[in-house]
């Protein structure tokens, strides 16, 4: 099967907009298949804000998410490969759905980070 990754991206992302919340994304940019601005990067992780206010021409692919937007002033074309995407949440409350880690470089068939510990299904209010 395909990865849920890309689906799961798509649907947070329009719920947290639809909410009229703003949607951040928690990437891995430890490598150099991420093309993110390297002076935000922290501890090889970077929160994007990917409100649609906020970048230009954002595609929520299966492979990567893309997007133009400005940081420090100036502009920059964004590329991060989906198995790069580690969070999507919302910058008010938090909510929205972190992803297990990935073994290897490439995409995989995933799902939601349970821990190893019960469900992963929690109630949404």
């Amino acid at each position: 099967m395909t990865s849920s990754r890309p689906y799961l991206v798509r649907a947070i992302y329009q719920w947290i907009v639809d909410n009229g919340l703003t949607p951040h994304l928690l990437v891995d940019a430890s490598n150099d298949d991420v093309m993110v601005p390297s002076d935000f990067v922290e501890g090889g992780r970077i929160v994007m804000n990917i409100a649609p206010m906020a970048v230009q021409g954002l595609t929520l692919g299966n492979e990567e998410v893309t997007f133009s937007a400005r940081f420090g002033g100036k502009p920059m074309s964004v590329q991060i490969p989906l198995h790069r995407v580690m969070a999507i949440y919302t910058r008010e409350n938090g909510q929205g759905m972190m992803f297990a880690e990935e073994g290897g470089d490439g995409p995989s068939g995933d799902g939601p980070d349970t821990g190893g510990k019960g469900s992963h299904l929690r109630v949404v209010k």
